[in-house]
């Protein structure tokens, strides 16, 4: 089993995996770089090498994360700005090792035509695409929305990634809690969701899994989440199903869970592991 969580890079992107490494994890997320920012980062390439290295001998993986401001659907001035930030989030992650950058799926905000906000996210995808030759990739991640809201469907990730003009370089990224807000998941359909994925072709390229509860009760849309064994609406008996899925055994799982609720990420990974035996 792949299994980790969302780790700082205050330490660098070397320090980063080492820390992972040092709670028990086998795979971690990271921001390539400030969370809060779309600004084009000059990195340390030795760092991100270092990574790289420390990644591939000891079999950790990685995947990032891009910035909160990201966003698929942005209006047009923050367009091309979005598009830079995205290409340097790839570079970054590429260079330290990771298969994928998480970016969330657009929303509605830039029109109350559902089909323009399509269009814009192919747009911007295909525009970043084009020029990328690495092999990590962009991983679409499922929206928290009620259910009916723009993201909170496998049809339409498989169909924007298919209707691209890269999809090939396009994986997915199933957040846990989302899906439980959503309606897609209520925690004991996932055999459901896994046959239906195949058909689709989601499953073949689903790359990671945001391992989170949610703070609130199945379908009501809010994304907030929780941790695995408190404060969830999500049972310890429907995530052990759900970690015990074989498609899942070489999937990344990775805890975005609260900080504030007395558990650290390193009894939480031991806790799951436990539940998965």
């Amino acid at each position: 089993m792949r299994l980790g969580c969302h780790v700082s890079i205050r330490n660098g992107y070397y320090g980063a995996a080492k820390h992972a490494a040092s709670i028990g994890a086998n795979a971690f997320q990271f921001f390539p770089k400030n969370p809060r920012s779309l600004s084009i980062k000059e990195f340390n390439r030795d760092d991100a090498e270092q990574c790289k290295q420390f990644c591939s001998q000891h079999d950790v993986l990685s995947i990032a994360h891009t910035p909160y401001p990201t966003s698929l659907t942005p209006h047009t001035d923050k367009k091309e700005l979005i598009i830079r930030s995205l290409a340097n989030d790839l570079e970054i992650s590429e260079a330290c090792g990771a298969v994928g950058v998480v970016v969330h799926f657009g929303n509605r905000a830039i029109s109350s035509d559902p089909l323009a906000a399509y269009q814009t996210m192919i747009s911007m995808l295909n525009e970043v695409l084009n020029d990328w030759e690495g092999s990590c990739k962009v991983l679409l991640e499922n929206n928290a929305g009620r259910p009916g809201s723009m993201g909170t469907t496998l049809e339409e990730l498989v169909q924007v990634r298919n209707l691209t003009h890269y999809p090939e370089k396009i994986g997915f990224c199933l957040d846990t809690c989302h899906a439980f807000a959503s309606g897609l998941w209520n925690g004991d359909n996932w055999e459901e969701i896994v046959q239906h994925g195949e058909q689709l072709g989601y499953i073949q390229h689903l790359t990671a899994i945001h391992l989170n509860n949610s703070k609130y009760p199945y379908a009501e849309g809010k994304d907030r989440h929780a941790n695995i064994f408190k404060n969830g609406y999500i049972s310890s008996e429907q995530f052990q199903s759900f970690i015990c899925s074989p498609i899942l055994q070489e999937i990344p799982l990775l805890l975005e869970t609260p900080s504030d609720a007395g558990i650290l990420h390193a009894e939480e990974i031991d806790q799951i592991k436990k539940l998965a035996h």
